[in-house]
């Protein structure tokens, strides 16, 4: 597959080595900023970066740029009817804006708070142990995440994907506090705390407390590696499932839908 990627910092050049060890041929890495992108915009130029990727003949997108850029993006690329994945997050209460995008354009776009196949498995890994420990009412929960400190948004989209499998588990956790307290926290919240420091790639912990005891369920990832590999297997499988008719255009897609049956 001829593949355009949107965003080319750490994690847009290691999608670019990925996607060349899968056999594929990245025709175009666009950028504001990387010396090394085969195309430069202008901050804010989503024409030119739809002008760029179809330029370049691609046949599939995948976006990891910056939250300040991706609803640009998304709303220029869709148009071209092309399959597009998005990694980049801070944009989850923009889902239905972006759904009716893709519904009125007619382009097809597949998302993701973490394309890694370890952090999916354990979504529902803690969704389960939630609903185990909703049954006794001397465990609390909570949730910490920390990554490096070049990243623009907090808590982590991976971290509030945690927070929703946690809150469908456990029915007495209703609301999701992301700040800090300034006051004994209600029965019914999840806190939910980051921390952003170094070069961490990302690590995400669930906490499972009672007077008794501790559970702790842990995420580590120890590249990005993981991110790469699952978002190039995402387009892959997303283009293979909108050829055969498994999935339709004009709408917006999940993990589940690009891997059915795995989570």
């Amino acid at each position: 597959m001829k593949i355009a990627l949107i965003g080319f910092g750490k994690m847009g050049h290691m999608l670019k080595e990925t996607s060349e060890s899968f056999g594929h041929t990245v025709v175009a890495t666009i950028d504001t900023i990387a010396a090394d992108a085969s195309v430069k915009v202008s901050a804010g130029d989503y024409d030119a970066v739809a002008s760029a990727v179809k330029n370049s003949g691609a046949e599939g997108i995948i976006e990891f740029s910056h939250p300040t850029a991706v609803m640009g993006n998304i709303a220029a690329l869709l148009p071209l009817k092309l399959p597009v994945v998005v990694g980049t997050t801070g944009w989850k209460d923009k889902e239905k804006e972006v759904a009716g995008l893709a519904a009125k354009t007619g382009g097809t776009i597949m998302r993701s708070a973490n394309f890694s196949i370890g952090v999916n498995v354990f979504y529902k890994i803690v969704e389960q142990a939630s609903k185990l420990i909703s049954n006794f009412d001397e465990y609390d929960v909570a949730l910490w995440e920390m990554h490096h400190n070049q990243k623009a948004d907090s808590p982590s989209g991976t971290a509030l994907e945690i927070a929703k499998r946690i809150m469908l588990g456990n029915s007495k956790k209703t609301e999701l506090v992301v700040d800090a307290f300034h006051q004994k926290p209600e029965p019914n919240q999840l806190h939910v705390s980051s921390t952003r420091c170094g070069r961490v790639p990302g690590t995400h912990t669930v906490f499972f407390d009672s007077p008794a005891d501790t559970i702790e369920l842990t995420h580590t990832a120890r590249s990005r590696q993981g991110f790469a590999s699952g978002a190039v297997h995402a387009l892959e499988n997303m283009k293979k499932f909108l050829d055969d008719g498994t999935l339709s255009s004009g709408k917006l897609y999940g993990m589940e839908d690009v891997f059915p049956g795995m989570f």
